[in-house]
């Protein structure tokens, strides 16, 4: 649980390095909330259209607000975790802007937090997975 709500603790601290758990953790918490409000305060419509049957869902009623403003709260803690993960890998924060680009870019986003950091300390900080590394040589 710690893993999952530690970037509401770091809310807007860009700089520095996050590992891959911390980010998955975080967007499994975000995911899980969002279907526990969709459980409490859903709403499921199948309607017909085009010849096809559409499957919906959306919050209704107080859960609307709810869902809306725990949006609205995970917003900066989310980008701020996800510049911390391409920082990691040692790479610029602006990579996010691929969110732009359709398809592909979510792709090579998607791609981007799955990879793993550079070991070792990068330009953005001490690696979170070692952050004291022994001399092993000396």
């Amino acid at each position: 649980m710690n893993w999952m709500i530690q970037p509401y603790r770091r809310y807007a601290e860009f700089s520095g390095r996050s590992r891959r758990k911390e980010y998955w953790m975080f967007a499994l918490f975000y995911v899980l909330v969002m279907i526990a409000l969709n459980a409490v305060f859903g709403t499921n419509e199948v309607t017909r259209g085009n010849g096809a049957f559409v499957y919906g869902s959306r919050l209704v009623g107080t859960g609307g607000w709810i869902g809306g403003l725990f949006w609205l709260v995970s917003i900066v803690p989310g980008l701020a975790v996800s510049v911390r993960r391409l920082h990691d890998q040692d790479r610029s924060g602006w990579l996010l802007l691929l969110w732009i680009i359709p398809f592909l870019g979510w792709f090579a986003i998607f791609v981007l937090m799955c990879l793993d950091g550079t070991r070792g300390p990068n330009r953005f900080g001490p690696d979170p997975k070692n952050p004291t590394p022994a001399d092993v040589f000396s």
